[in-house]
């Protein structure tokens, strides 16, 4: 079910695809940041998207009069302030948001929350009065609270369904691909490694043993394997030296992922990504698994897979902080004013 069909690619062959093309109106939300501005270079070079909005609390203008003068076929409108985000989003079929503020040497992705929840409960208000049926992509950290907080907010307006809500989870995918390809020697793009569970620390689960190809470690290279997956993110942090997060890295996922659901959308069949949505596959309200995704969000959930006992045990470690996160979220909107 992990076939290299299903497995989308981020490519300037990509947007010379021929296959059927939509006509879809995508808002980037938090267009001006380090993941923005890259997210939006690679959407705004994607034949998929016709009407490109981009929205920020500066510099928008500046990053859209950039854009707009590269040869594709998107068309690009920048909006600024409290008072442009409705138009930003009115309309769109694909909202993506990177908005937040990123992590720094020593913060955790809790460290974030508060600052974060208030900016993506603004913006999924946004989106319920004005594009209730868009396809909503949260990047936004933490990510296993901000989709509690979209879902609560959009429960509040009488609008929300869990089939086209997202926490994109990406990332750590497309980082479990590149360490085991090289490992192993093997090109990237054939690797895929199903990632489960959450978006941060001992929440991301790695299922090597249905990584395709088939590939096998040893116990302990297979314990390092998976805890440098899981702290990849401060990997990074660490390597900027306090200038940053991952950010490049980060757009490239958000785009792979955006791209998924414009081509499922699109009628393309066959489309699988994992992401940590809505779900009854464990004993968590929301959980990452493998999706099957279609025209309109969630086709099927594909749940957990067949896991090894290593694998099971991160699932069981991972459950407590999972539902921490997802109270904290749901705690946050119910207290709001």
């Amino acid at each position: 079910m992990f076939s290299r069909v299903a497995r989308p690619t981020v490519s300037v062959a990509r947007s010379l695809s021929t296959s059927s093309q939509s006509h879809a109106k995508v808002a980037v939300l938090g267009a001006s940041g380090g993941i923005g501005q890259p997210l939006s270079l690679l959407l705004k070079n994607s034949p998929l998207v016709s009407h490109l909005n981009l929205y920020d609390i500066a510099h928008t203008p500046g990053v859209a009069a950039d854009l707009s003068h590269i040869e594709t076929r998107a068309q690009v409108k920048g909006f600024i302030g409290a008072d442009q985000l409705d138009a930003a989003v009115k309309g769109c079929e694909v909202v993506v948001i990177p908005a937040g503020v990123p992590r720094k040497p020593g913060m955790t992705r809790d460290d974030l929350f508060n600052t974060n929840a208030t900016i993506v409960a603004i913006l999924a208000d946004a989106i319920a009065r004005n594009c209730p049926e868009a396809m909503i992509c949260i990047i936004a950290n933490p990510v296993n609270s901000t989709i509690p907080i979209t879902s609560e907010i959009m429960k509040k307006h009488g609008v929300y369904n869990p089939n086209r809500v997202f926490g994109v989870t990406t990332l750590d995918i497309v980082r479990a691909n590149a360490f085991v390809a090289e490992l192993k020697g093997l090109d990237p793009a054939r690797v895929n490694v199903p990632v489960i569970g959450g978006h941060a620390g001992k929440t991301i689960i790695p299922l090597i043993s249905q990584c395709t190809p088939k590939v096998e470690f040893p116990a302990d290279q297979l314990a390092a394997l998976t805890g440098r997956i899981q702290e990849a993110g401060t990997e990074v942090v660490k390597a900027k030296a306090g200038a940053g997060s991952a950010t490049l890295s980060m757009a490239y996922a958000g785009a792979r992922f955006t791209f998924s659901v414009l081509d499922a959308m699109n009628g393309k069949e066959g489309v699988v990504e994992c992401a940590y949505v809505r779900s009854e596959e464990t004993e968590c309200k929301y959980f990452s698994t493998p999706l099957l995704l279609g025209k309109n969000g969630i086709e099927k959930n594909l749940g957990l897979g067949k896991l090894t006992a290593f694998e099971e045990k991160l699932v069981a470690d991972a459950i407590g902080e999972l539902k921490s996160s997802i109270k904290k979220g749901e705690d946050f909107v119910a207290n709001m004013k």
